[in-house]
């Protein structure tokens, strides 16, 4: 049973860098963004270490064990009695490579395999898809400005609307949850990895806001995470649908408060790289 799941943003990309819509445009993570997934991957692997020990205590053959000359073979009773073998975690990306890269900076560290789902792809910007705002403007720029107020002049270039995007995002996860391979009583963290249009749009259908309104969720940092909360019963009785809670939003390695995580560290970055810069409409 699904009771907690966690959406990681994939790292910065070249078109990132250049302020290009990606959209579904299958675009590899830079040096930097190749940096950030690993940063979060080391930082999210340290908070869910159990789900090694859960791994290792379903696969034993994981566990690496002494020479026959040792004095003593690697214990598997210890990892199968541990509380964390209770619990599992599932590893699923998106199948665009940006989004693969990220997740096994993370799933490898625990050992966990990576289940690709073409559903977690990003929002579809249409005939947008590899320009930057300067462009877009200079093709229209009332379609532009409507984008701009969230009044869906977008869609005019066959851009996937916002709310389109949180309805096939939302159902994506509702469909996993009921999965029959994640439905057991098994509690189990759901990692999701993908996109921030995506998970922004998703999370906010979940939580049945508005995806134009004022209410609606800001946007996401490359390889940050939101997590949420799953409920099946309110009160001890099941609910027909599940309930959503979320407890992190925009979440980012301890590093990218120390750092210059949109950037990266110097030593990283050859002449050939420019400075990011803030997105300006």
């Amino acid at each position: 049973m699904i009771d907690e799941v966690v959406m990681l943003r994939h790292g910065r990309t070249a078109y990132n860098l250049a302020h290009r819509l990606q959209g579904q445009i299958d675009v590899p993570l830079d040096i930097v963004g190749q940096w950030q997934a690993d940063q979060s991957g080391y930082a999210l692997a340290s908070r869910f270490y159990w789900a090694k020990v859960s791994e290792c205590a379903a696969r034993p053959e994981l566990i690496a064990q002494p020479p026959a000359s040792a004095a003593e073979r690697t214990d598997l009773g210890q990892y199968r009695e541990a509380p964390a073998a209770a619990r599992r975690m599932v590893v699923i990306s998106s199948d665009l490579f940006r989004a693969q890269q990220t997740a096994h900076a993370f799933a490898d560290l625990l050992g966990l395999d990576v289940i690709l789902d073409e559903r977690l792809r990003e929002r579809s910007f249409g005939q947008w898809e590899g320009l930057t705002r300067e462009e877009i403007k200079a093709i229209d720029a009332a379609a532009y400005a409507s984008w701009k107020q969230h009044t869906g002049g977008e869609t005019r270039y066959g851009v996937e609307s916002r709310a389109h995007v949180g309805r096939r995002g939302a159902k994506a996860v509702q469909e996993l949850i009921a999965d029959p391979r994640y439905a057991g009583t098994t509690p189990t963290t759901m990692m999701l990895v993908g996109h921030g249009s995506w998970i922004t749009a998703t999370i906010t259908r979940l939580l049945d806001l508005n995806p134009d309104g004022m209410n609606a969720l800001g946007g996401m940092r490359n390889a940050c995470w939101c997590r949420l909360k799953v409920r099946h019963t309110v009160n001890g009785r099941d609910v027909d649908e599940p309930l959503f809670e979320l407890q992190e939003y925009n979440a980012a390695p301890p590093i990218a408060n120390n750092a210059d995580w949109e950037n990266g560290p110097a030593e990283l970055r050859g002449p050939s790289i420019p400075d990011w810069q803030p997105i300006v409409w």
